[in-house]
């Protein structure tokens, strides 16, 4: 844990991990990178567009009798919608995201030195075309190629792994197995991240501290 002070405007600001070195200050919007001790302002951000979503920043949950608190969100958007992406830090240190979209979460974690594990991957890293069924072996389990998309960041908050500035444009490929198993490559630049996990559901989570709003009743399990 860090303890510091916004270099914008002098709000404090705490940094948990490392391994998390982007925040954005809750008050000032500015987007704050951590090298060692040092702070610095890259960019200001914009403010997360309202939507439909029942979790927020400091949501609680579990997952394999680990309990975690969501504490960032990058907000992509492409040509004909847009999802959350929330940044779940876990209590024994680690993270992962919980993608949201139409009602709808995945659960995903990074796959270490994911970028050569698969051919969909090198194309993607070479720019080369990837058809949509095409297959994909990733850490032994064979996924399919179900979408592909370039998205745009509108909107992030929280602490986050890397820096996600309203424009930063990324190429997306969704990739689904049998038995609700799911993976994401995003390439950004010339680099391809690899995440893996599954669908759950938000019951799977056991969340507290679920956002409240007009027309979606609190469900019990949250209650």
């Amino acid at each position: 844990m860090l303890d510091a002070t916004c270099p914008n405007c002098g709000a404090a600001i705490h940094f948990r991990s490392a391994d998390l070195p982007a925040k954005v200050c809750d008050y000032c919007r500015s987007l704050v990178m951590r090298n060692g001790d040092q702070l610095e302002v890259i960019g200001q951000v914009a403010e997360v567009p309202e939507d439909v979503s029942p979790l927020q920043i400091g949501t609680r949950g579990s997952d394999g009798g680990m309990g975690f608190e969501l504490i960032g969100r990058v907000r992509w958007r492409w040509s004909d919608g847009a999802w959350n992406e929330w940044l779940a830090l876990f209590d024994d240190g680690s993270s992962a995201w919980l993608g949201e979209a139409m009602g709808r979460y995945m659960l995903l974690r990074a796959v270490e030195h994911g970028a050569g594990r698969t051919e969909a991957v090198k194309r993607l890293r070479d720019d080369q075309p990837i058809e949509l069924g095409t297959d994909a072996t990733i850490d032994g389990i064979e996924y399919r190629v179900t979408d592909i998309k370039q998205v745009t960041c509108v909107a992030s908050e929280g602490e986050l792994p890397f820096s996600a500035p309203d424009g930063l444009t990324i190429i997306s490929v969704d990739l689904m197995a049998r038995d609700g198993q799911s993976a994401s490559l995003q390439k950004e630049g010339g680099e391809v991240s690899v995440y893996a996990g599954r669908y759950v559901t938000l019951g799977d989570l056991r969340p507290t501290n679920l956002r409240a709003f007009d027309g979606w009743p609190m469900p019990q399990f949250a209650a």
